[in-house]
């Protein structure tokens, strides 16, 4: 009788092992298969999330009417402060050429919160130096086609090395809606031609609708040419007033990069 157990137990017991030993073989199979397309999925995912969280809404450009060397900015207690304001993203910093006047170009994920930081924070900041300031805003979603067509930096741009000089212009136009009024398609082409030119963000002013950009440079010689030589006749064409600057990227880039600026790695 226990020879009969033994068996009847071992006829029950091993069709079991072997149809567990299947089943693991299938979800092996079906993990070796589908992990691999769910990984991608995942990390596409992710990289759509991370640009879409971290895609501007709105820029600031702010000028403080100062000319302190830049190294003598207390950009380190400054930055701390700007990182607490809501909605703020990054902020690539700016040393005027010639002049020592101190700014940035800041991204913000919406029009709101970059409302608030130049009516807010900022002038508390401009009447701690006891100096003017100019501050402006600009609608990021109404320049983004534009702006990636120029390898912007705020849309995952790419570029060779470090910037050494980058350009503010702004022209006296409305151009609203951006898209169909700004003769982007025409100028871009131009604009890439231009020597030592790296990547372009595309402004349009909140409330305004001026167009301009914020450019950078490989050097300081290019850009100084592209502000002096070129600007001025792609404005004479548009048959109209503009503004140029030109900042030395070197002078600010520990300060940026503590930032998050787009512009470093």
């Amino acid at each position: 009788m226990k020879t009969e157990k033994k068996k009847s137990h071992e006829t029950i017991t091993k069709p079991m092992k072997r149809n567990s030993a299947f089943k693991l073989s299938l979800y092996a199979t079906f993990i070796a298969i589908v992990a691999p397309i769910f990984g991608t999925v995942n990390a596409t995912a992710m990289d759509n999330q991370k640009e879409n969280t971290m895609k501007p809404k709105a820029y600031v450009y702010t000028e403080l009417q100062m000319s302190v060397p830049f190294n003598d900015v207390p950009w380190q207690r400054i930055n701390e402060a700007i990182k607490k304001q809501p909605g703020f993203i990054n902020k690539t910093w700016l040393s005027g050429i010639g002049n020592n006047s101190g700014g940035g170009l800041y991204a913000f994920d919406s029009i709101k919160n970059a409302q608030k930081f130049v009516t807010g924070y900022f002038p508390i900041e401009a009447r701690g130096f006891g100096v003017a300031q100019s501050t402006k805003i600009f609608d990021a979603d109404a320049t983004e086609e534009a702006s990636r067509d120029m390898n912007s930096m705020h849309y995952n741009g790419k570029i060779n090395g470090k910037p050494g000089a980058f350009v503010y212009t702004e022209v006296q136009l409305y151009a609203v809606p951006f898209n169909s009024t700004a003769p982007w398609r025409e100028l871009n082409p131009t604009l890439k031609k231009q020597p030592g030119l790296m990547a372009k963000t595309w402004l349009n002013g909140l409330h305004t609708g001026t167009p301009g950009g914020f450019y950078a440079f490989d050097t300081i010689e290019n850009a100084q040419k592209f502000a002096v030589d070129y600007f001025p006749t792609e404005a004479a064409a548009l048959n109209a007033a503009f503004t140029t600057s030109v900042f030395d990227a070197n002078a600010t880039e520990a300060a940026s990069r503590d930032m998050n600026s787009p512009f470093y790695d």
